[in-house]
């Protein structure tokens, strides 16, 4: 702390900060943020000074492990009664006035700036993510304390935020309780020096804890749809058994499960995920889908929100631990990107290593689940090969697992190949659907009807959604209103899903487009749909893909999809073939499908037979 204060005394602290800020995000601090590192920092070091505890470590602007979240100031120091490491996250606010919101105890209004959630509920849940995932920390609450400190505050102007029950983990002091937070703090740090303390933090594994596994089994194995069939069952004790051999043998093993739509990659991802926390052993979950993954995190978390915590992103893992983490469930491991930096990653993580990479050395056993005609976008390189050579450059060996059962599209095997080979991702060319009992596939005239036919099967207690091919604009959320009606076909108008991660209007956020009742009112695209199913699928294809003749032929210029785009021809023409298969292949029980472009649409007719 002494050196904090020689800095923030000799005028170096903040510029430092403003440039780590501009390092890490890639754009300049806030000014609020540089205020509020100017003044409520002074008043800290001043207070621990007042206190002594100068010799207390501070470790500000410290980045929470796995996530983009940071907390003000950790502060590290030893236990005046057992002499154990001691730390006690502050979150600093400048606050001078806050009440509750209507109806809630945890989210307040600022006066001037919006709602915010309650700064003891902010400190408590760092403490939590925390302690969940620092080793160094594991099982050992005692160690770590959570304060809220409103320096500028008196306890009138926030008498309201009182409400909330305090905790260790979650205490708050005003500036009129100045006496007591230090009060406070001396009970949880001696004046002895932290830096042993804040070492061991920095440098600290980054790996669940044991309570929050236990939480993950409970929540996870009590799902009754986890249910396992088949190949899903003899890919998931290949798994089992691979981790079991790696640690038998002290050896390191990759593993690929391939398999097409519905053939239970992710049910088998999270029964995964369950059994090996329920042994104890240290298991991640991750995607490189926003949706899919906060949808994961939604359904597996509902009862125990800490289990959220397990469901991680592909670029999370760049600074990981070599073999850090037991097993890495890579799900929908097509997403897999080139590498994992971008135009925020901080220069000193862009080290140009591939995105496999980092994700093989993150942990003993990682495990890839993939289906390679799900490739969507330039950039995504997650194939069986892709993966087999990046462990071969690691000198590494790869098992592959072919998922043969299928478990979407009703069971039907003979609608997939269908897809495949009316895509062209399959050779052969498109071929007459010749029906399937177990599946039904209609050809709609128009939007209209299509609509008209999925509102009668949701009135049947059916799930059912439209998605399109990304072939009109997408407007921003109409500010007190609701969604622009974007998805224009002669007369029939729609608005595509909700672009906000928050609900708008009604409308489910981007998330949660797949699952949410009201999701049926917007038409889904590519991104908020893969990874998902229901039972009835509407597919409209629009003007990026049409049929000529004998061949189909993409069309970059009918698309708004920038990203796919700024690829080449060859790429924009494999990405649209395969996201048009992932929207025929959402559909459990029926895909009903039409095409805007006139020929396109007379190919359509004559493959699939009329409904007698």
């Amino acid at each position: 702390m002494a050196h904090l204060r020689a800095q923030i005394e000799g005028g170096s602290l903040v510029p430092t900060l403003v440039e780590q800020y501009r390092h890490q995000l890639g754009r300049s601090a806030p000014p609020a943020e540089v205020r509020s590192w100017e003044r409520s920092l002074a008043v800290l070091a001043t207070d621990l000074a007042d206190a002594g505890l100068d010799q207390v470590e501070a470790l500000v602007e410290y980045q929470l492990p796995l996530t983009s979240k940071r907390a003000d100031v950790v502060l590290c120091g030893t236990h005046p009664r057992t002499g154990a490491a001691s730390y006690v996250i502050v979150e600093l606010k400048q606050w001078t006035r806050a009440h509750l919101i209507e109806d809630a105890i945890d989210v307040v209004e600022l006066d001037g700036s919006g709602e915010r959630l309650h700064p003891v509920e902010q400190v408590r849940r760092y403490c939590t993510h925390l302690g969940d995932f620092a080793a160094v920390l594991a099982n050992n609450d005692d160690q770590l304390a959570g304060v809220a400190y409103l320096h500028n505050a008196t306890d009138a102007d926030i008498a309201e935020l009182w409400e909330l029950p305090q905790t260790e983990h979650g205490r708050m002091y005003t500036g009129q309780r100045r006496g007591a937070f230090l009060d406070y703090l001396r009970t949880r740090l001696s004046p002895a020096s932290g830096s042993a303390a804040a070492d061991d933090l920095l440098s600290s594994a980054v790996r669940p804890s044991k309570q929050l596994m236990a939480l993950a089994a409970e929540e996870v194995q009590r799902r009754e749809q986890f249910v396992l069939l088949d190949e899903q069952q003899v890919a998931y004790s290949l798994v089992l058994r691979a981790v079991e051999r790696a640690y038998a043998r002290n050896t390191k093993e990759v593993l690929v499960i391939s398999g097409g739509p519905g053939s239970g990659k992710s049910v088998i991802a999270l029964s995964l995920l369950g059994e090996l926390s329920r042994r104890g052993m240290t298991a991640l979950h991750a995607t490189g889908s926003s949706a899919f993954t906060q949808t994961l995190r939604r359904v597996a978390g509902a009862r125990a929100p800490r289990v959220k915590g397990m469901f991680k992103y592909f670029n999370q893992f760049v600074t990981a631990q070599r073999n850090g983490i037991d097993v890495l469930i890579c799900d929908e491991a097509h997403r897999l990107r080139e590498t994992s930096a971008n135009r925020y990653t901080k220069a000193t993580e862009r080290t140009g290593k591939p995105q496999v990479e980092e994700l093989i050395d993150a942990a003993r056993v990682p495990v890839f689940l993939l289906d390679e005609h799900q490739v969507v976008r330039p950039g995504e390189i997650g194939t069986v090969d892709d993966i087999e050579a990046a462990a071969t450059r690691l000198g590494l060996q790869t098992r592959v697992v072919d998922l043969d059962g299928q478990f979407r599209c009703g069971g039907s095997r003979a609608y997939e190949h269908w897809v495949l080979r009316l895509l062209g991702l399959e050779p052969g060319g498109p071929v007459e659907w010749e029906g399937d009992e177990a599946f039904a596939l209609d050809l709609a005239e128009a939007p209209s009807p299509m609509e008209e036919h999925l509102r009668s099967l949701l009135a049947g207690g059916y799930g059912a959604r439209m998605a399109a091919g990304y072939c009109w604009r997408w407007s921003d959320p109409i500010k007190g209103g609701g969604l622009e009606p974007d998805v224009q076909i002669g007369d029939w108008q729609k608005p595509w899903n909700n672009k906000k991660q928050t609900s708008h209007a009604g409308a489910p956020g981007t998330p949660f487009w797949a699952t949410d009742p009201a999701g049926f009112d917007q038409v889904g695209c590519i991104y908020t749909a893969q990874g998902f199913e229901y039972d009835y699928s509407g597919v409209i294809m629009g003007p990026d893909l049409v049929w000529r003749t004998d061949r189909w032929v993409a069309q970059p210029d009918a698309s708004h999809d920038t990203a796919v785009k700024r690829g080449s021809y060859g790429e924009f023409d494999r990405a649209i073939r395969n996201a048009y298969k992932v929207l025929l292949t959402r559909g459990m029980r029926g895909t009903i499908v039409y095409s805007s472009d006139p020929e396109t649409q007379a190919l359509l007719d004559s493959l699939i037979p009329a409904q007698a």
